[in-house]
């Protein structure tokens, strides 16, 4: 199973290690030539969603993203990734985020939650945001403190914590297992 990484900041590096350890075969996005390889799933990953954006409209790749996962493509979207996918950027899930909820660098904090389907896992999160708001076809995943930090609409799944900072696979599996599906 190909799939591919966003690589313009953040723990891509850590998402590709992940996804081999679990049999699938990642492969590093970072133009629009990278993005015409065929894949089965794309990951997101944590970085400056602001900067994200602008890097991904001046490569000419926010169009493409966009309609792909418009029309079905799964994609796991991890803090940055989660803010990308909200109705203010490329607008392709129902959720509205509120940036950097937890504060600042020194705001960041690990944990452990319940995350449905999957079980009790360990959550770390860094300048986070959280879900404030479900809109049509949106689920809560997991909460921690009362807020929604992961949610699924479709074959949208997105964490507010990074789950590739751990060696914890489950959440992983749980986006490859959406992938074959």
């Amino acid at each position: 199973m190909s799939i591919a990484v966003l690589a313009l900041q953040g723990a891509f590096a850590e998402h590709c290690q992940m996804l081999a350890r679990l049999g699938a075969e990642p492969f590093l996005v970072r133009n629009r030539a990278d993005w015409q390889r065929p894949c089965d799933g794309l990951v997101i990953p944590g970085g400056e969603s602001t900067a994200m954006l602008r890097i991904i409209r001046d490569l000419d790749l926010c169009e493409p993203v966009r309609a792909a996962i418009r029309g079905g493509l799964p994609v796991l979207g991890t803090c940055a990734g989660l803010i990308m996918l909200d109705a203010g950027h490329l607008d392709t899930m129902h959720i509205r985020v509120r940036r950097n909820a937890y504060g600042r660098q020194l705001g960041s904090f690990a944990t452990e939650g319940e995350f449905r389907g999957v079980g009790r896992i360990p959550m770390t999160f860094i300048r986070a945001p959280y879900i404030t708001e479900l809109g049509p076809g949106a689920t809560e995943l997991a909460s921690v403190d009362g807020h929604i930090v992961a949610a699924r609409e479709g074959r949208q799944v997105v964490t507010a914590f990074h789950p590739e900072l751990g060696d914890d696979t489950r959440v992983h599996r749980y986006f490859l297992d959406l992938c074959r599906s």
